[in-house]
């Protein structure tokens, strides 16, 4: 009887210290976990999915477009592909290779919010899952947008989309960054051309090609630098050295002068956001987003754009350019 009792007390001590320790363990565990959600999301290793170019079908089996775009990249180098959640259960990604991973990280962060950006202008009915894409050279440029016709170091980015029915959704969209473009504009810039892009790609579905582009790129414009609160001589310093100088626009940019070749581009582009920044200023953003709705049908001659901008601003076509002069003076001396 004395050996069974003894056998007794052995089980039940054996059975005690297995308690204990699992009580230790599970405090342990429990304090560390706790000790991990204190640590600053800027301490923790950032998650990167790291493809090699041939397992792709983890990050792509709900996206043919971006399963595409990984085999097209394989041919030039290790594929980086960044998941974004950019919200409402929707999921972006941006893709490049090593060699840009600066720039990838750059867009990667700000991804949700330039697409929540968009969404605040535009609405929400658009994909909100953007796709972006930094190519390593112009041969990986050109085959990314379908163009040989874009030049990377004329065109910063692009968006590309497959050919659609006007009325239908789009499909295949995405942007596609030059390789140079992050060295030639920096991270804000970076940020800026991100929200350019992404309002051409939540705007396409409603834009008819041939449309006037002094309101496509104004409005795209307009979008990138709403809410930055700079100074006008940062977005339009063209613009702002014309003004100043009593060089004000005669009239709407015209649609050639938005090609690099015109020499005129980045004056048109200034203009353009001007002509958006004063309607939205100074009828509303509403406005200018219905602006846009109307125009953006396909090509408008003058007296087209004269009874769109009476019907919707309540204006005539001469006062507009009136009042949206007086609104670019009025701006530029401000603190000259």
């Amino acid at each position: 009887m004395s050996a069974l009792r003894q056998v007794r007390g052995w089980l039940a001590a054996k059975r005690r210290f297995q308690f204990c320790l699992t009580v230790v363990m599970v405090a342990a565990l429990t304090a560390a976990c706790g000790a991990l959600l204190m640590v600053p999301n800027s301490v923790l290793p950032k998650i990167r999915a790291v493809v090699p170019g041939s397992d792709t079908s983890a990050l792509n089996a709900s996206d043919p477009q971006v399963a595409k775009l990984h085999q097209l990249m394989d041919s030039y180098g290790k594929v980086v592909a960044e998941p974004v959640a950019t919200g409402a259960g929707k999921v972006g990604i941006v893709l490049g290779h090593p060699a840009r991973q600066n720039d990838i990280d750059i867009l990667s962060s700000e991804l949700a919010s330039a697409t929540l950006a968009v969404s605040s202008l535009w609405g929400t009915d658009w994909s909100q899952a953007p796709v972006v894409v930094v190519a390593s050279g112009p041969a990986e440029f050109a085959a990314l947008t379908n163009s040989t016709d874009l030049v990377p170091a004329e065109v910063a980015a692009s968006t590309v989309s497959d050919a659609f029915h006007p009325g239908t959704r789009p499909t295949g969209q995405r942007v596609v960054f030059g390789p140079e473009a992050g060295r030639r504009l920096g991270a804000e810039g970076l940020k800026s051309v991100l929200r350019h892009e992404l309002t051409h790609i939540a705007a396409r579905a409603v834009t008819v090609d041939g449309s006037p582009q002094w309101m496509l790129e104004g409005f795209a414009e307009y979008s990138a630098h709403r809410g930055a609160h700079r100074p006008i001589a940062d977005i339009a310093p063209a613009l702002t050295t014309r003004a100043r100088s009593g060089n004000l626009p005669a009239d709407l940019p015209a649609d050639a002068l938005f090609e690099p070749a015109s020499g005129e581009a980045a004056a048109a582009y200034e203009q353009a956001w001007s002509a958006c920044a004063f309607i939205a200023d100074r009828f509303g953003e509403p406005k200018l987003v219905t602006l846009y709705r109307q125009l953006a049908t396909g090509p408008k001659d003058q007296p087209a754009t004269e009874t769109l901008l009476r019907q919707t601003l309540g204006t005539d076509y001469r006062t507009f350019l009136t009042d949206w002069r007086s609104w670019i003076t009025s701006r530029t001396t401000e603190g000259a």
